[in-house]
């Protein structure tokens, strides 16, 4: 009963080895481990309870002393002996198992690759909520820079108030009427 297909056509699909199924499936699937056929629900090595599961399993496990990942095909025995391998090697450092932390005095945020940035002016890597260089104090920003620069808003705006000489944004002596610029067609 292992073969297929129909009265027509007896070469068209295979019936599932899988005891119990034996369904006529014109899309066959065959197990990498044990090299039986199988339909698709029990195309898995877990569904058709598969003699050879670890053929070509992959698994990733992570040393607890650093945090690092590791890649494992094969037995569940194997496992430990690749971690003491692992920490026999001296790759594995404690020191690793921390996670950065943003260095603005107060902040316990911790950077990972989604919230961390570095400051274009003093190559500090911060979380996104201090990204601006007043926001963490920057060092290199406040030294370098003309002493009104090193002001808040509130003086830059000033600055730029008083430089308009009493002139008046609206009332600048252009038409009321915004002018329409002339379209050319080619």
């Amino acid at each position: 009963m292992a073969g297929g297909g129909t009265e027509a056509f007896p070469d068209l699909g295979k019936h599932c080895q899988y005891s119990g199924c034996h369904q006529l499936d014109f899309l066959p699937f065959k197990c990498q481990a044990c090299l039986k056929v199988f339909c698709l629900e029990h195309k898995s090595c877990k569904s058709h309870e598969c003699p050879k599961p670890e053929h070509n399993s992959r698994k990733v496990i992570i040393c607890e002393i650093c945090s690092t990942s590791i890649e494992v095909t094969g037995k569940e025995d194997q496992e430990k002996m690749i971690l003491e391998k692992h920490g026999m090697s001296g790759d594995c450092d404690p020191r690793k198992k921390k996670k950065p932390t943003c260095p603005v005095r107060r902040c316990r945020e911790t950077l990972t690759f989604s919230n961390r940035t570095v400051c274009k002016t003093c190559r500090l890597e911060v979380c996104l909520k201090h990204r601006f260089p007043a926001d963490h104090a920057c060092k290199q920003a406040s030294s370098s820079a003309p002493a009104e620069a090193r002001g808040g808003w509130k003086e830059k705006f000033l600055a730029a108030f008083s430089s308009r000489n009493g002139k008046d944004c609206g009332k600048s002596g252009r038409p009321s009427s915004p002018t329409i610029p002339s379209l050319k067609a080619y």
